[in-house]
């Protein structure tokens, strides 16, 4: 596959290397995290019509982005982030002009590095890509842009002291993926243009800024502002949507000697313990496909608004309170986030019809990390869960036929998050599982572990990886090539013929209970020694019709009116929603109110409207109640499910 840059020299800079403290870790030691690239490498761009990002305006091949400097400012009043980026700029030709990504920024000045204002124009406005800022470059290959974001700003979730745990301080965050953080950056918003960055912050002096970089020296006080200033960086290429940002009453605490947890005072003791075995996944992560390339792996968890499971930034991933069960059932969320620093940011998607690349790997891996830590059978019931969402998405999506449970998707005129469904993550698994039984264990580890850094900080595309498993492990094998069907699995709707349903023993006496459920009922007792994946399992292989006193049973033998674990609650409550079971609708206004994970507020509030007058009139007195709370990632979700005549923009 052809390339368009490669190597370009720059001063060296220290690298990662902090030990796990009670304080948050800063840059230190000299010593180059294991696998690191060298200092002053450009990542390639690629080149061809599958490498063609039709959510970015960018221009690569003219001239391109290399590194981002931010010097902002958080003005919580306002809602804003406001000060200047300076863009290093890559280009061959003598007066190129340079194309950016924007979306609602409100753009005051453009001058080069010597302060020589440059022409620039913002383009018109696209719904779903923003605004084009072209700027005619000249000479210039360092250029700086003053703005600030606005108060609607996609990527950022301002939070009121109220909407957090302390209750005493305000809470900023971003949420990049897909195209968000043109909203709050100026680059060329573009996962196959991968980019090295740096951020000085400032924000008020009672609160802590964390971002996906590593932290430089420690926090300056501005005594006359009132604010502290914080610095930031990444020297390793990294695709523009894995910058964040969070600014809140933060609280840290090691987990080992490189991992470790922020998130807000009253909280980090229960998120902690939660988390403890964090190291654990990173040592068998490591053990598995190679070294752990980022230095650090710390994690956030964030208020409950924010929108996903988690979030794979780089050094620090973003998580979701809703994984917090009090006995570390849901940490394969961790052990997602974690294999992402290998398939997503290591290895990343050039585009977000190739989503799979990043997800599918990471799922498959994901559950060898689980296997390793947790047992085989621990990883089978959570491979057999995700085979069931997998053909449960399958039949949402129209059946085998429709063209959306395609790997490699037609996102034309599409927003990139309509690809975000379960395909990418259970199909693309499912396909990788079928390649390591086709081609035994061993072999698939060694192919895999080689691709990781063959293809390390770059970016990747569908046929990229087809054409580097052909020539690196099927080589010229036609029967292998045969039987493996690799194209019809990335480039053909539905499931082949070949791929492999991982099954879980504990799951066939499970299916047992579940079909004599109408006959015999549950006892608590029968319950109890159950993990939460047998749990989710019988809720979701029960007759979606029962009875009220069926219902009821079911709830007290289950604790489930007062469940807390966030994915046993979801199961229990699409229950009761096909079933109009008035008794759970607090415990379901409680759970949608309180929380903004879109994988399960968006399927509860499909389930209400599905349900006729009952179900449409408490889902918009819901959504009404708890939309003001989400973040914009859910509700661009919700909006076209559950409309409301009163409903504004956030």
């Amino acid at each position: 596959m052809v390339v368009l840059a490669v190597l370009v020299g720059c001063q060296s800079k220290d690298k990662d290397g902090a030990a796990a403290s009670g304080s948050p870790p800063t840059a230190g030691s000299p010593a180059a995290a294991p696998g690191a690239p060298a200092s002053g490498t450009v990542a390639p761009v690629l080149s061809g019509s599958e490498a063609k990002d039709i959510h970015s305006y960018a221009e690569p091949d003219i001239a391109r982005v290399t590194n981002v400097d931010l010097d902002l400012t958080a003005h919580f009043d306002s809602r804003t982030l406001q000060g200047t980026a300076t863009l290093d700029v890559l280009s061959g030709a003598q007066a190129p002009t340079l194309t950016l990504d924007t979306r609602d920024l409100k753009i005051t000045a453009v001058a080069d590095d010597k302060g020589q204002s440059l022409p620039w124009h913002l383009a018109t406005a696209d719904p779903e890509l923003g605004a084009a800022l072209r700027i005619q470059l000249g000479a210039a290959r360092r250029v700086k842009i003053s703005y600030s974001s606005s108060p609607g700003a996609e990527a950022l979730q301002w939070l009121s002291p109220a909407q957090t745990a302390g209750e005493k301080q305000p809470y900023l965050f971003s949420q990049g993926e897909a195209i968000l953080n043109r909203s709050w950056l100026p680059t060329q918003d573009s996962p196959g243009i991968r980019q090295t960055w740096a951020a000085t912050i400032r924000a008020p002096q009672a609160l802590t800024v964390v971002m996906s970089g590593e932290r430089v020296g420690e926090p300056r006080n501005l005594k006359k502002e009132g604010l502290r200033e914080w610095r930031y960086r990444m020297e390793h290429p990294v695709a523009p949507y894995l910058i964040a940002v969070a600014i809140g009453d933060l609280a840290f605490q090691p987990l080992g000697q490189r991992t470790g947890v922020y998130t807000e005072p009253s909280r980090l003791k229960a998120a902690a313990d939660e988390l403890a075995d964090v190291e654990k996944m990173v040592a068998a992560a490591e053990a598995l496909y190679g070294p752990y390339r980022w230095g650090r792996y710390d994690l956030l968890v964030l208020p409950p608004s924010f929108p996903f499971g988690g979030m794979e930034n780089p050094r620090l991933t973003f998580a979701t309170p809703t994984i917090i069960a009090g006995d570390r059932s849901l940490v394969s969320v961790v052990a997602h986030e974690l294999a992402h620093s290998w398939s997503g940011n290591l290895v990343t998607n050039a585009t977000w019809a190739d989503f799979w690349l990043n997800e599918g790997f990471t799922v498959y891996f994901e559950n060898r990390i689980m296997e390793r830590v947790y047992g085989a059978d621990a990883a089978a019931m959570q491979a057999d869960l995700g085979w069931d969402s997998l053909q449960e998405q399958i039949k949402d999506l129209g059946g085998m036929r429709a063209p959306d449970t395609r790997l490699h998707l037609d996102l034309t005129g599409r927003n990139p998050d309509d690809g975000m469904t379960q395909i990418p993550y259970e199909k693309g698994a499912a396909f990788l599982r079928t390649i390591e039984a086709a081609v035994g264990r061993e072999r698939w580890d060694a192919w895999l572990r080689d691709y990781f850094d063959r293809h390390a900080f770059q970016p990747q595309t569908s046929a990229g990886f087809l054409e580097d498993l052909r020539e690196n492990l099927i080589k010229d094998d036609a029967a292998l090539e045969k039987r493996l069907k690799l194209d019809a699995w990335v480039f053909e709707p539905g499931l082949p013929a070949n791929a492999v349903h991982v099954k879980s023993a504990a799951f066939a006496k499970i299916d047992v209970r579940a079909a004599s459920f109408i006959r015999a009922g549950i006892a608590a007792a029968d319950v109890q020694p159950w993990s939460t994946a047998e749990r989710v399992r019988f809720l979701n292989r029960l007759p979606r019709k029962l009875k009220p006193a069926q219902l009821k049973a079911l709830a007290a033998a289950m604790n489930l009116d007062t469940q807390r674990n966030s994915e046993v609650r979801f199961a229990w409550l699409e229950l009761a929603i096909a079933n109009r079971h008035e008794p759970a609708v607090p415990n379901l206004e409680d759970f949608l109110t309180g929380m903004g994970r879109r994988k399960f507020v968006v399927p509860l509030f499909k389930d209400l409207m599905a349900q006729g007058a009952w179900g449409k009139a408490l889902a918009q007195r819901i959504y009404t109640a708890a939309r003001p709370g989400y973040h914009s990632v859910t509700t661009g979700s919700v909006d076209p499910v559950v409309p409301l005549t009163a409903a504004k923009p956030q």
